[in-house]
């Protein structure tokens, strides 16, 4: 069937506001919880855990509500109640009526599980429809980039605009909630288009019925990259989870910190249609594992930065940036050519959403692990420790991926969809 004009588009741009929630959720939640409101970094670090810990488990359930929503026809309007608690409690997270540590850490704990069930059911039925809306792998790959192109997009505005906000005068609480305000609009916006334009949710002919997360599990081939998912996963989470932390106290410039994630993010973007191309050229899985070699050759010189090496760090964050637009696009197309055509995706990808939740977890256990070893946010402590595990341990990781990816290869698929309208 002929897509309309501008289909693709509409199916990706929701990336954008997704991407929005993510990347404070993710880098500016810790820094703005230990530092603007002075909770303790080891407190922030064990809700971060705890907080995401319980996320985690949820998303294989998440997967299957969003896959019988489809099945009844009631995913369109449960994806708008999704969004709009979503905005609510995301103003929560920056907006906290309470100062004391005791209440800090339980109000961080109740926003973020909000937070995370809410924007984990809005991204995993996002993932499965990009699943299904062809069986044409180039038109997967294409809206996987038009997908993460968005979303880089997103991350780059979250990267900037609370800066900005800060910079012109606005306290950070104030800073957050004008961004809130931004992102409410845009998440309602792309919503209403990715319902009205994009490309429909593709479903086999026949019946199918929920997969369990056991079957998700007996997928053949799934198990050759679920390892190196959750390898690659732990290399980005670790890095996302103390950039600024980095920036602040190795680098020694807070004010530069929107200048160094923009460059990061910008750069991914721009090297996205390359990484497409090449995926064409070559397979996803290919593209997925060069990716992961230049990410860590650029990466790697972090450990080496001392205070004030501001221009070397923006190289190192264009080079690693440039990889990652393979870290983000390839791993969703491998999932979607190893579904079958009989079965609904969703659960497939609560799965996917699991392992990835795992590496944000563990990942926030090195907050505590820092603080064991002396650092302090803000201090004048020894920060060595803090550039190896920020650079040296998610370089071991993204190659502990690249190694056990191996030589799997995809096997190619036959199509019995049709389009649900």
């Amino acid at each position: 069937m002929k897509r309309p004009g501008g289909a693709l588009p509409a199916y990706g741009l929701l990336g954008m506001p997704l991407a929005m929630v993510a990347l404070p959720v993710y880098i500016q939640v810790p820094q703005y919880y230990s530092t603007v409101l002075a909770l303790p970094l080891a407190t922030t670090g064990i809700v971060l855990f705890a907080a995401r810990i319980i996320d985690t488990v949820q998303d294989p359930w998440l997967g299957r509500l969003a896959d019988r929503s489809m099945q009844i026809g009631s995913l369109a309007q449960l994806l708008w109640i999704t969004a709009i608690a979503l905005i609510v409690l995301f103003a929560g997270l920056w907006l906290v009526p309470v100062e004391t540590p005791i209440a800090l850490a339980l109000w961080l704990a109740g926003a973020l599980a909000g937070v995370y069930t809410l924007h984990s059911f809005l991204t995993i039925s996002y993932l499965a429809w990009g699943a299904r809306l062809s069986n044409d792998p180039a038109t997967l790959v294409q809206a996987s980039a038009w997908r993460e192109a968005a979303g880089l997009a997103g991350v780059v505005l979250a990267s900037a605009l609370p800066v900005w906000l800060i910079e012109t005068g606005d306290s950070p609480r104030l800073a957050m909630a004008g961004y809130t305000l931004v992102f409410a609009v845009l998440l309602l916006a792309f919503l209403g288009l990715l319902l009205w334009r994009a490309p429909r949710w593709q479903r086999n002919h026949q019946a199918s019925q929920p997969v369990s997360l056991r079957q998700s599990l007996a997928l053949p081939g799934l198990g050759k990259v679920l390892l190196p998912y959750f390898l690659n996963a732990l290399s980005v989470s670790i890095p996302a989870t103390l950039a600024l932390f980095f920036i602040n106290d190795h680098i020694g410039s807070p004010a530069l910190a929107g200048v160094f994630l923009g460059a990061y993010f910008i750069s991914g973007a721009l090297a996205l249609p390359l990484w497409s191309a090449l995926a064409t050229r070559w397979g996803p899985v290919a593209t997925w594992r060069l990716g992961m070699l230049i990410a860590s050759a650029g990466f790697v010189w972090a450990i080496f930065l001392e205070h004030g090496d501001i221009l070397p760090y923006l190289m190192i964050c264009v080079m690693a940036g440039a990889a990652l637009g393979a870290d983000l696009a390839m791993p969703p197309v491998i999932l979607a050519h190893l579904i079958p055509d009989q079965h609904d995706p969703a659960a497939y990808y609560g799965l996917w959403s699991l392992l990835g939740k795992c590496a944000l977890a563990l990942s926030g256990l090195t907050l505590p692990l820092l603080a064991l070893t002396g650092y302090e946010p803000g201090g004048n402590t020894d920060t060595q420790a803090l550039a190896l595990v920020y650079a040296g341990l998610p370089c071991v990781f993204k190659l502990l991926a690249w190694f056990s990816l191996g030589k799997f290869s995809l096997p190619v698929r036959s199509s019995t969809l049709k389009v649900i309208t």
